[in-house]
């Protein structure tokens, strides 16, 4: 079997989409599935299976890269003539894969990674949401199969008209994300002192993110807590206890960050997955979040503590909860639970049970699952 992935959403600072492709690519390549991803860039070239595209700049995009026109996309998608297409985006590159699949007799999967309308809605109000929404359901009716990385996604996608789709959650990296990686002399280098109990979010700067949220939770929670913001375009005029690493992060640095933290702070409510989420209880750390989006399904009882969405007071009352009983013994749960669920193997072993009834190949003829694992 050829795979073959197509995504604007794939830029040196980006996160679950780029995390996902890697990660799947990785582990079919390892069993034997042959794999490629076309993707923007500055210019059209080739490097193994990674493939790019020439499309410019977006904007104020964090390093995206926007395609304008289809045509060279479609056709870069038929001359790699896969089995199976996904689309990793709802603009121009799933029209192109669409209109490849078409020509090549091919499945095209869609994989609604982002909620679009909502998060547009937020910003522009209702008109606009439901514009985007009509616009969302046209698309997305058109591929063999529709995945969305939560069953609350997957239900809304379903309530707007959109058949055929499949919970399909991400996955987490378990060796490089693991209590292990704790560094005990992090809070020194930033000056952090070791008896504050230190928290953590890391992401890009985003609306849908609530930083705000976050810095005003720690101003309510003082002294005894810190908060360290870590993701390019953090603020970096922030309260006396937040540090802010404004910067894109390399995984290995956020991996050490993570272990040696005590929990991860998350006011994020637009969250289809909350990848961050998982690789911080991988890491061993409970979770303080809002009860909104994917959170509500991946954060376990036990695992952390959920609060109403955009109340900075009703977080800093749950840190001082979560902080008030035995966060260690949190921490392990919450690893537990994503080493039973999350683990990359196991994630695209699932996906590709799916991609093989849609190719009609049988499962033997690729790969076994205990090679997968």
């Amino acid at each position: 079997m050829h795979t073959a992935d197509i995504t604007m959403f794939h830029a040196p600072s980006s996160g679950g989409v780029r995390t996902y492709l890697q990660a799947k690519h990785r582990v079919l390549n390892a069993a034997g599935v042959r794999t490629s991803l076309l993707v923007p860039g500055a210019e059209r070239d080739s490097l193994g299976d990674l493939h790019t595209l020439a499309a410019p700049h977006l904007p104020l995009g964090q390093g995206y890269r926007f395609p304008l026109r289809r045509r060279a996309w479609r056709e870069a998608l038929i001359e790699l003539s896969p089995d199976l297409i996904e689309a990793g985006d709802p603009y121009v590159t799933a029209w192109a894969a669409l209109e490849a699949g078409q020509r090549l007799g091919v499945p095209v999967v869609g994989f609604y990674h982002s909620d679009l309308p909502h998060l547009m809605g937020d910003r522009f109000g209702e008109l606009v949401r439901d514009r985007l929404i009509r616009y969302v359901v046209d698309l997305y009716r058109r591929f063999d199969s529709v995945l969305a990385p939560c069953q609350t996604m997957a239900e809304r996608l379903m309530e707007w008209g959109v058949a055929n789709v499949r919970e399909q959650p991400l996955g987490v990296d378990l060796e490089r994300f693991h209590p292990r990686h704790q560094d005990a002399q992090l809070r020194a280098r930033l000056g952090i002192g070791k008896e504050k109990r230190l928290l953590i979010f890391v992401g890009r700067f985003s609306r849908e993110k609530n930083i705000d949220v976050l810095l005003a939770t720690l101003q309510r929670l003082g002294s005894d807590y810190h908060l360290l913001l870590m993701g390019p375009g953090m603020p970096t005029r922030v309260p006396a206890n937040v540090t802010s690493v404004s910067r894109c992060c390399g995984v290995h640095e956020v991996a050490t960050a993570l272990a040696s933290s005590d929990a991860l702070l998350h006011a994020g409510t637009r969250e289809t997955f909350g990848l961050i989420a998982q690789e911080a209880m991988a890491s061993g750390l409970p979770v303080i979040g809002a009860r909104a989006g994917a959170l509500i399904e991946n954060v376990p009882l036990g695992g952390g503590i959920l609060c109403p969405p955009q109340d900075p007071d009703a977080m800093s009352e749950a840190c001082r909860a979560l902080f008030a009983n035995d966060i260690a013994a949190s921490g392990r749960f919450a690893r537990h639970f994503v080493e039973r669920r999350f683990g990359w193997p196991t994630v695209i072993g699932e996906l590709l049970d799916h991609y093989c009834t849609l190719t009609a190949t049988e499962r033997h003829d690729v790969l076994s699952r205990t090679r997968l694992r």
